[in-house]
């Protein structure tokens, strides 16, 4: 028997770009550095340039519906 372990997805981009554009997708975007949300983080975004990483999740309501984005800084 298999157990699956969910893993974040990785993006090599500009974190604070890359985070611009899911506000305009989803409207609200926060920086919640003890977010439960964050202990599984649906992305981790890596500055290419600074090598910073940013662990990104989805906030979802028990139907499904996204309601917004939580992040913080990997230290």
């Amino acid at each position: 028997m298999f157990t699956v372990i969910p893993m974040p997805t990785f993006i090599k981009r500009d974190p604070g770009k890359f985070l611009r554009e899911m506000k305009v997708h989803y409207g609200d975007v926060w920086r919640m550095p003890s977010s439960k949300y964050l202990l599984q983080p649906d992305f981790i975004v890596i500055d290419p340039r600074t090598g910073r990483k940013t662990k990104v999740s989805f906030v979802s309501l028990d139907d499904g519906e996204v309601v917004g984005i939580v992040y913080d800084d990997l230290g």
